[in-house]
């Protein structure tokens, strides 16, 4: 950003490398202006400090993005130049400099500003550093797709991770991000699908103070945000058509318009997306971008389901009880072979997803130091064995046939529905599924026969999936 006087100067040094430059209107403050213009280095006349409101160093420095501040003098003063260093200046420059050393010293400050920004976005991700070897396989299916993504790492090309829902398709992006050379620029993660369309193009391309409703200052997206690192978008079968047509224009020209913006800013970005979406049937029936879907697709990678790949569920399995042994405090060493066989025969709907929260539930309740067939769900378990039934009372055959029929059956219809509310854990969808009733019905059954779905629950989940 640059001030009246010299401010000329600094546009011809920065604004042919791709640099945004903008100067503050005479009649508003410094200070005030910052809080609208997200600014990285601001270039300001040592007088103006003085003279204008909201303007002193300190005042600069406080603006939202905390830029960098480049002073101009008129005349070389060391005293002047030890106090404006001392008050949080970045640099002070005289106005005899030349041309070419402005320019070399302003790139400088822009440079160390953008590492530092990427800095400051890794950190504010906290994200979980993972590599490649994170899925080191001993299946014939994963070994080939990972030499696959190997070829592929350093490659710029946009990929396309297709699989089902729980496969680990972020964690591959992270892990392709971290081993290509990329790696010290920021990975931006965004869920097409969890935000509102509105929101979702803010979100991604930024916006400009006053596009909208609420648009106060200036936002930088995630595009901007990604600069010089990777872009993953997930769910991006869920875009709407618009942002398709706006997504594939800043895949071709490699830079983005903000919302209400006019000036399109050059970014460098890899983009990897990710669907669990059929996105040529998508493009059949009208509802996605065939341009945009072969600009994506430069290299599919479809990542097995974890059915298809058993025998990593041992090594799996061992590696999510190491990580919730540390992080809930429990004594809990493996697991038993039979609990193992259990794990590794089970289907996994939900992939490797589905796996992580059985082991954290399991580790969790486990009451010995290895994980036992009792500590799993009845989904991989299986139903649990019912009790016997009690020996029949002979006093209760006593009597008119109708009564001790109907005795019986309120009994039968009792123990049916605790057995199958005990299978169930609770759950009054799955028990509704398993009877072949409505949740509807079976809620009248159990408040006739005074059963509460709460006395049947296990412990609950206690959380999700490794980020």
């Amino acid at each position: 950003m640059a001030r009246a006087g010299r401010a000329e100067r600094a546009e011809r040094a920065l604004e042919d490398r791709g640099v945004v430059v903008a100067r503050a209107p005479a009649g508003e403050g410094l200070r005030a202006w910052l809080e609208r213009v997200p600014a990285d280095l601001v270039l300001v006349e040592a007088r103006a400090l003085a003279g204008r409101r909201g303007a002193s160093l300190v005042d600069l420095r406080a603006a939202p993005e905390h830029p960098e501040v480049v002073v101009f003098v008129e005349a070389e003063d060391a005293e002047a130049r030890a106090r404006l260093l001392a008050q949080g200046a970045v640099a002070v420059v005289y106005h005899g400099v030349s041309d070419a050393a402005l320019r070399e010293a302003l790139l400088a400050f822009v440079a160390r500003r953008r590492d530092d920004l990427r800095r400051r976005v890794r950190a504010r991700l906290d994200e979980r550093r993972s590599g490649l070897d994170d899925f080191a396989s001993e299946s014939p299916a994963m070994i080939a797709f990972l030499d696959v993504v190997r070829r592929v790492v350093d490659a710029e090309t946009s990929l396309l991770l297709l699989g089902e829902t729980g496969v680990g398709k972020e964690h591959l992006a992270r892990a392709i991000h971290e081993a290509s050379g990329r790696r010290r620029g920021p990975f931006m993660a965004v869920n097409c699908a969890a935000l509102s369309e509105s929101l979702l193009e803010s979100e991604l391309f930024g916006h400009v103070a006053g596009a909208f409703t609420g648009a106060v200052r200036d936002r930088r997206g995630y595009f901007e945000l990604a600069d010089g690192g990777t872009l993953f978008l997930d769910e991006v079968g869920e875009l709407p058509g618009h942002l398709q047509v706006k997504l594939l224009r800043a895949l071709q020209e490699r830079a983005v318009v903000p919302v209400g913006g006019e000036r399109a800013l050059e970014v460098d970005v890899r983009l990897m997306a990710a669907t669990n979406r059929d996105l040529q049937v998508e493009v059949r029936q009208g509802r996605f971008r065939s341009d945009l879907f072969y600009r994506l697709a430069v290299v599919t990678l479809l990542v097995p389901p974890l059915r298809e790949r058993r025998a990593d569920v041992p090594r799996l399995v061992e590696r999510y009880v190491e990580h919730y042994r540390r992080r809930l405090g429990k004594p809990v060493r493996g697991v038993r072979p039979d609990a193992l066989d259990l794990l590794v025969r089970h289907d996994w709907p939900g992939n490797v997803r589905e796996l992580i929260n059985v082991i954290e539930r399991a580790v969790l309740l486990a009451t010995c130091d290895e994980v036992a067939p009792a500590d799993l769900p009845v989904e991989v378990s299986g139903p649990r064995p019912a009790a016997p039934a009690p020996p029949p009372d002979d006093a209760a055959l006593d009597g008119p046939w109708i009564r001790v029929r109907d005795a019986a059956l309120r009994d039968l219809e009792r123990r049916y529905f605790a057995r199958l509310m005990t299978t169930s854990e609770g759950r009054v969808g799955a028990a509704a599924r398993r009877a072949g009733l409505s949740p509807r019905s079976l809620f009248d059954a159990l408040r006739r026969l005074g059963l509460r779905k709460e006395d049947f629950r296990r412990a609950a989940d206690p959380g999700g999936p490794l980020p």
